[in-house]
C-alpha cells in the first residue's frame, strides 16, 4: 500500500543505463514522462522497454505556468 496520490499508468518506452543512474521514459496516454533512478533500482525492478508500469509522483513543490 502506498499513500502517493499521483499515480499514472503507462508503458516504458526507453531505458538507458549509465554508470550510476538510469533514464527511464514512460508513455502515459500520449505524454512522455522522463525519470531518473539509480541503476541499482532499475535492475532491482527488472523492467524493460514495453513493460506496463506505474509512475508515482511525490514532490514537495510543483510549478505551473500558463501558455
Amino acid at each position: 500500500q502506498l499513500n502517493t496520490r499521483n499515480i499514472l499508468k503507462g508503458k516504458a518506452v526507453d531505458l538507458k543505463e549509465g554508470r550510476v543512474m538510469a533514464k527511464v521514459k514512460v508513455d502515459s496516454v500520449g505524454d512522455l514522462i522522463p525519470s531518473i533512478v539509480t541503476v541499482e533500482a532499475a535492475q532491482d525492478l527488472g523492467g524493460k522497454v514495453g513493460d506496463e508500469v506505474r509512475v508515482l509522483i511525490k514532490a514537495t513543490s510543483i510549478m505551473i505556468g500558463k501558455g
